[in-house]
């Protein structure tokens, strides 16, 4: 463990980084609409805002993972905040589309070095079972409301200042970050790993591709050459991965990391919602300001229901359901509680009475509460007893496998709905169905495929998670460097 004399700060200083970061995926969704609108962005391309961040984030995780180890996680640490920052402003102050999209990229390539860092100082600052379980349930209240949070700031900023500043207000709490560095983190020894040149390659541009075909299947054709190009691309590098893998001294991710049946399946129980996640927020975000004409404030306070349900069941919940269940049971109940909220959004109409106390407030709550208490327990989860100059990667893999997630979620969610309402458009050519109507349709499917994807998810983890967890080995101290 990291010795320290302030371990509260060293939580709370890890804890701005990680909300700065899941901030980040969400606050300028709610200011998607305007920002479209300034930039001239097209319908097919608006999902590049979120998902440059989110595939340069899920894509370079590993390599950022493998570099906060060799670096040390504070020197690491301290990088990819100024970086942050210095993305930040590129994006904030991006006079076009393309130079918007490199912003929200290069934010992506920092929050890569950074996130790993910052998990990985909370991991190791914390052993012991009450205090690790206070300071994950911290970790997974700032992750999961954090991104409600982002909306309701994104609202805020756009309504009242710019959408701009969503992006711009990062730099503020890096210099905050940055100070508490310096007083609390301790430093850590670094670790002389080698970087796996092939992992790095096959990785990348397997991710990238698997991104690209899902986002852009619906403007170029599912059958087109590119989308099945770049398909084969990703099954191609997939291969390429598991081959560099077993050539190196040190690969990119050692296998037995995530092959590890408990960690293994809390990877699946917080990496596979990720990709119903973000599409409850795209889909809640269009319905709020779209289609029940809620200003951007209104549409980021409509989120603080789901915000306070995942801190609910992060910090107060979890800690008391785990003294008499299981981890299994209270991941499975908890994915099955996040996707009765995401079917709750399923068959709503536009012009109904009071959608959002009926509704939008009692999903809210269910998916916030689940979402909570699975994120609490398996990233704990995931992260325990991980031998120190592993420390890092293994952080980088929750971090990658819920970026990956969100990228997806992301591109298939908006793509499934995008394709559903154009096909209802097209299908009614001299029919009554509106365009309101046609926007629900596919806001419909998205849902419904979201709510699969989390069944799923469920099902997985009953399979693969242990009816019985061990304690995880304690990791041995980690000395302060001087």
């Amino acid at each position: 463990m990291l010795r320290t004399r302030s371990p509260w700060w060293v939580l709370a200083t890890a804890g701005l980084a990680q909300l700065m970061i899941v901030l980040d995926s969400t606050v300028v969704t709610i200011a998607l609409p305007v920002a479209q609108r300034d930039l001239g962005i097209s319908e097919t391309s608006r999902g590049w805002v979120i998902t440059a961040y989110a595939l340069a984030f899920g894509g370079l995780l590993l390599v950022g993972g493998r570099l906060s180890d060799r670096l040390g996680l504070r020197r690491a640490f301290v990088v990819g905040l100024v970086g942050f920052a210095v993305a930040s402003v590129l994006a904030g102050l991006a006079p076009t589309a393309r130079l918007l999209f490199a912003g929200r990229a290069a934010q992506g390539v920092f929050a890569a070095l950074l996130a790993p860092a910052g998990l990985s100082i909370i991991s190791r600052t914390y052993s012991q079972p009450r205090e690790r379980g206070i300071a994950f349930g911290v970790f997974g209240a700032i992750t999961g409301a954090g991104a409600a949070t982002g909306l309701l700031l994104g609202g805020a900023l756009t309504e009242y200042v710019s959408w701009r500043w969503g992006l711009l207000i990062n730099v503020p709490i890096v210099v905050l970050a940055l100070v508490w560095t310096a007083l609390f983190v301790p430093s850590a020894p670094r670790h002389a790993v080698r970087i796996d040149v092939g992992g790095v390659l096959t990785s990348v541009i397997g991710l990238t591709a698997l991104v690209f075909a899902l986002s852009e299947g619906a403007v170029y054709g599912w059958g087109s050459p590119a989308v099945l190009g770049c398909f084969a691309v990703a099954v191609v590098s997939t291969v390429g991965f598991v081959v560099a893998h077993g050539r190196v001294r040190e690969p990119l991710l050692p296998f037995h990391i995530v092959l590890h049946r408990e960690r293994g399946a809390s990877f699946l129980a917080f990496g596979l919602p990720q990709v119903a996640l973000f599409g409850f927020y795209l889909v809640m975000t269009y319905w709020f300001q779209e289609l029940l004409g809620y200003s951007p404030l209104l549409a980021g306070a409509a989120f603080v229901p789901f915000a306070a349900a995942t801190a609910f069941g992060s910090t107060v919940l979890t800690p008391r359901l785990s003294t008499f269940l299981q981890p299994r049971t209270l991941v499975i109940c908890a994915i099955v509680a996040l996707g009765l909220g995401t079917l709750l959004l399923v068959g709503m109409d536009p012009g109904g009475d009071a959608l959002f106390l009926t509704r939008f407030l009692p999903a809210q709550l269910l998916a916030g509460t689940g979402l909570g208490c699975a994120l609490s327990t398996a990233i704990s989860m995931a992260t325990h007893g991980v031998d120190p100059s592993e420390a890092g990667v293994a952080s980088a893999a929750v971090n990658a496998i819920t970026q990956l997630g969100g990228a997806i979620g992301t591109a298939l969610l908006n793509t499934i709905a995008a394709m559903v309402t154009a096909a209802a458009l097209g299908g009614a050519e001299g029919a009554s169905t509106s365009v309101a109507d046609a926007t629900v349709d596919g806001f419909d499917v998205a849902m419904l495929t979201a709510t699969g994807v989390l069944a799923l998810t469920a099902v997985l983890v009953a399979a693969v998670m242990p009816r019985r967890t061990q304690p995880a080995p304690e990791t041995r101290p980690v000395e302060i460097a001087s």
